[in-house]
C-alpha cells in the first residue's frame, strides 16, 4: 500500500524518480525499491517524502486499491502521450477506485451496482449507423432522440466513470475494468460536447465483439463514427436539419444544444447522411479553423456532465451511519464542513 501510494503522489506531483530521490537525500535505486515494496523507509524519511510531495503522512497509508483487480485498456493518440502521464493515468484511476471500492465495502459491496454490463457481447456490424443502434439497445435506450444526463445513465447502468484534470491534448479518454466492473476515464479539461462524444467512443470499445483483423487505427476510426451516429441519429438529423441543405446556418447551435455535441460533429454527421455535400462541408471546417474552433469551440449551453455515484454513496454511507463525517471526508478529499453540509443541512425539511 505503501509503495503504490508513494508512485501514484510522486506521478501526479510530475517528479521522476530522480528529482524526488535528489529531494529528499537518496538514491533512485531507493525510491524504486520503496514503490515496489521491497524496501520500507524509515519514519524520518516518510516525513521527507511526505514534505517533498507536499502531502501528509497519513496519505501514505490510504486504501489504494491494491486488493482490487484492474485490466486498463489502451490509450487514445497513446503513442504521443508520454509513458509518465500514462502511468500517472492509471495510477489515478487504481487510487479513485480504491477509494470508490471503499465505501462500496461499507454499503454491501458489488451488488449495489447490478446489473453489470457484459462485456464484448454486442455482435459486430460494419455499418456505424447499425451499431449504434445496437448501442441504444445495449443501454436501453430509445432509438432516437437527445441523450440527456449520459454520466448518471452509465453510473445506473453499472458503467463506472470516472474524470481525470490533465493539461495535455493527447489524452481524451481510456476504458478497462475494476473486479470486472467496467469503466470509462476521460480527460475533464475537454469541453461537455467532446467529453459526451469521447465516453460513447469508449464504451463502444468494451460493449462490442470487435474483430480480430482490424487494424487499431480502424477501430478508433469506426467507434467515432458509433459515437456520432449514437448521439445524433440519422433519424434525428433529417428531423432537425431537414434532408437538404445548401449552408451551415447559426441556427443550427440550437441543434448541438439540444444533442449535446459540437458543431464539427452536426457537420460530419448532415454530410454523411447526405444533407449537405463534401463543398459546403469543407468550408465549414476552414471557416470554422480560422475562427480557432478546433481547439477552443463555442460551448453552445451544452449541459456540463460529471460523474455523481461515489458522491452519492458517501453521503449515503455518512448518513447511515457507517462511516464517519471524517471518514467521509477522506474519501471524496475535501473538507469536513462540505460532507457535514450535504448530508446534514439543519435548514432543509427532512432534518427539522
Amino acid at each position: 500500500m505503501f509503495g503504490k501510494n508513494l508512485k501514484y503522489y510522486r506521478l501526479k506531483n510530475n517528479m521522476t524518480k530522480k528529482a524526488l530521490s535528489e529531494a529528499i537525500g537518496v538514491t533512485p535505486m531507493a525510491i524504486t525499491n520503496y514503490e515496489n515494496d521491497e524496501r520500507q523507509p524509515n519514519m524520518d524519511t516518510i516525513k521527507k517524502l511526505a514534505e517533498a510531495l507536499n502531502i501528509r503522512v497519513t496519505d501514505f497509508l490510504e486504501n489504494s486499491g491494491s486488493d482490487l483487480k484492474f485490466t486498463h485498456g489502451k490509450f487514445r493518440k497513446g503513442a504521443k502521450l508520454g509513458a509518465m502521464n500514462q502511468e500517472y493515468i492509471k495510477e489515478s484511476v487504481e487510487e479513485y477506485f480504491g477509494r470508490f471500492f471503499q465505501v462500496l465495502s461499507f454499503l454491501g459491496g458489488k451488488k449495489l451496482l447490478e446489473p453489470i454490463p457484459s462485456l464484448k457481447t454486442i455482435p459486430w456490424t460494419e455499418d456505424p449507423e447499425q451499431a449504434a443502434q445496437k448501442l441504444r439497445d445495449y443501454l436501453e435506450l430509445p432509438s432516437s432522440g437527445p441523450v440527456n444526463k449520459l454520466v448518471e445513465l452509465l453510473e445506473n447502468r453499472g458503467i463506472l466513470v470516472f474524470f481525470i484534470d490533465l493539461d495535455t491534448q493527447y489524452f481524451s479518454g481510456m476504458n478497462g475494468t475494476v473486479n470486472g466492473i467496467p469503466y470509462v476515464v476521460i480527460n475533464s479539461s475537454m469541453s461537455p460536447a467532446r467529453k459526451r462524444s469521447t465516453i460513447i467512443h469508449e464504451v463502444a470499445h468494451f460493449a462490442f465483439d470487435w474483430p480480430d483483423n482490424l487494424s487499431e487505427d480502424e477501430e478508433e476510426e469506426i467507434a467515432t463514427a458509433i459515437s456520432g451516429a449514437f448521439l445524433f441519429p440519422r433519424e434525428d438529423a433529417f428531423r432537425e436539419l431537414g434532408y437538404k441543405r445548401i449552408s451551415i446556418s447559426k441556427t443550427m447551435t440550437m441543434t448541438c444544444k439540444e444533442y449535446g455535441i459540437s458543431m464539427f460533429m452536426l457537420v460530419k454527421r448532415a454530410r454523411i447522411c447526405g444533407i449537405i455535400n463534401e463543398s459546403i462541408e469543407k468550408r465549414f471546417y476552414i471557416a470554422a479553423s480560422k475562427a480557432g474552433w478546433r481547439k477552443n469551440e463555442p460551448n453552445w449551453d451544452i449541459e456540463e456532465v460529471e460523474p455523481q455515484l461515489f458522491n452519492q454513496l458517501v453521503y449515503r454511507a455518512v448518513t447511515e451511519e457507517e462511516i464517519s463525517i471524517q471518514k467521509g471526508a477522506e474519501l471524496l478529499k475535501t473538507s469536513y464542513d462540505s460532507v457535514a453540509k450535504e448530508c446534514f443541512c439543519s435548514e432543509e425539511p427532512w432534518n427539522t
